[in-house]
């Protein structure tokens, strides 16, 4: 029979890949839970009017990428291609609006349909932090701070940079939504056909079009900072004396916008040249209206996300694999006997695996090959006697423990190059 392989675009995450995924996942947690956040987990598909309301029916994500199927029943489902309109989902579903703000972190597989290329997959894996419930820049500053944080804490900030922009507040987008209609009208003849679909609809789109013509002409497009009301200017500047106070570096970048409604005030990416063209890896901003898009009232919300496979390659090094204690039957030992060690070490805390089969050479080469910290021979001299053998692998050194020692204190003793006192 031929053999089965995995579908265009998704991964196994085995071995070192897995250490990575593990090790990114179990960082961001642990630091988001010190910023109070406490861990969500929804559904990996949702009814599809989650995401087509939340991304908007122009975007490329809803038009082009969605995994979206009916079931038996004839409702529409989609696998989710992000998290955040499903926190926001769940926000009103558990009826949680009237309980403000809730701090969510949540970790887990999206789905896009897109062409796979290093660092971007159909089933990719993000974390995410969603700050709802507080509309004040200092809520945006503590989700970003967070952020920040992870990457510290994975040893990867030095390669990424905070570029940070203002959408201004409703009346802010208004003007300058009519601002870009009217410069982009000028110039229906050179847009592209999807900018030219975009340019009544949601202009803003057009500013995150890839076509180089339509780049050409966002160059010289009317910029937000010309319409911000002074109450969307006060809060780009205290947001910006916040990060300050907080000692988190950051670039302003004009050019970093969301195309929908609902998004208003801050947005933000950490971006590295490390990655090609993937050069995001954090990405996040405010989003005041989109919990109202869900069926529930206005909720003020901040929120990132960040991709777990690319944030995985910028790691200097992979996390090293757990080292285990191998117990190597000599040869017939009382199984009884033999298994009260084993599971015994286990109770304790300590990784412990047995040579199934094989000569004495055979095991000790499996051990080898396991990433044996130490091996534990047991036989029937050392059961009598009440004394193990353990060779210690990284020195070859063999030692001797007591059985007592061994069932008591077997953590400490594993813990070092060494067994004696």
């Amino acid at each position: 029979m031929s053999t089965i392989q995995s579908v265009r675009g998704t991964h196994d995450l085995i071995g070192e890949d897995q250490r990575r995924y593990s090790h990114v996942v179990t960082t961001a947690r642990h630091h988001a839970g010190l910023y109070g956040f406490e861990e969500w987990a929804t559904p990996i598909f949702e009814d599809t009017r989650v995401f087509s309301r939340s991304l908007g029916d122009t975007s490329d994500v809803v038009s082009k990428e969605m995994y979206s199927f009916s079931d038996r029943d004839g409702d529409s489902l989609t696998l989710r291609p992000e998290g955040t309109a499903a926190i926001c989902r769940a926000l009103v579903t558990n009826g949680l609006t009237q309980s403000l703000p809730q701090k969510a972190f949540y970790a887990g597989p999206m789905f896009r349909y897109e062409r796979p290329q290093k660092g971007r997959y159909r089933q990719f894996h993000q974390i995410g932090a969603e700050l709802m419930g507080a509309a004040e820049p200092l809520a945006d500053a503590e989700a970003i701070a967070l952020g920040y944080q992870i990457l510290t804490a994975l040893g990867v900030a030095d390669d990424v940079t905070l570029e940070l922009n203002t959408l201004g507040d409703t009346a802010s987008r208004d003007a300058w939504r009519a601002a870009l209609v009217s410069y982009f009208s000028g110039y229906k003849d050179k847009l592209s056909e999807d900018s030219l679909a975009r340019l009544e609809k949601n202009p803003l789109r057009i500013l995150d079009s890839k076509d180089a013509g339509d780049r050409a002409l966002v160059a010289n497009a009317p910029m937000m900072a010309e319409y911000l009301t002074p109450d969307a200017k006060a809060f780009w500047q205290d947001l910006q004396a916040t990060l300050d106070g907080f000692g988190i570096a950051y670039q302003v970048n004009t050019s970093i916008v969301r195309g929908l409604d609902y998004y208003n005030h801050t947005t933000f990416e950490f971006v590295t040249r490390k990655l090609g063209s993937q050069g995001t890896v954090m990405a996040g901003g405010r989003y005041d209206g989109l919990v109202q898009q869900m069926g529930g009232p206005e909720v003020p919300s901040i929120g990132w996300a960040a991709g777990v496979e690319r944030l995985s390659m910028l790691l200097q090094a992979a996390p090293v694999a757990a080292q285990s204690v191998v117990i190597v039957p000599v040869g017939s030992p009382d199984q009884a006997a033999l298994f009260q060690i084993l599971q015994g070490l286990r109770q304790q805390g300590v990784c412990t695996e047995i040579g199934y089969r094989g000569s004495l050479r055979k095991r000790m080469e499996r051990a080898g090959k396991q990433n044996a910290s130490h091996v534990l021979f047991v036989g029937e001299d050392e059961l009598a006697r009440g004394a193990f053998r353990v060779k210690v692998m990284a020195t070859g050194q063999e030692e001797e423990i007591s059985h007592a020692r061994l069932l008591s204190d077997a953590k400490a003793v594993f813990a070092t190059g060494s067994v004696s006192p």
